[in-house]
């Protein structure tokens, strides 16, 4: 269904399932905090969570490009 929907709206679909992974790791990161958190392990939870967020900037870094290069292609030269 995701897949159809993304073809319907002329995404290319290496951005959407990029997309879809940077969810399941937000949802996995913010899960490992939370049971760091109620163990009282404060410290293992900050550390879950930077890793966390730079997985998602890591992903991130394609769409990050070809949002760049998009702007880049509107501005008139």
């Amino acid at each position: 269904m995701i897949e159809r929907m993304a073809v319907n709206a002329n995404l290319n679909l290496v951005y959407m399932t990029t997309i879809l992974k940077i969810i399941g790791i937000a949802y996995i990161a913010e899960f490992g905090v939370q049971i760091a958190r109620d163990a009282g392990q404060g410290a293992l939870a900050s550390k879950i969570e930077l890793a966390g967020k730079i997985l998602i900037l890591v992903m991130a870094i394609p769409i990050i490009m070809a949002i760049i290069k998009t702007i880049l292609g509107l501005i008139p030269k």
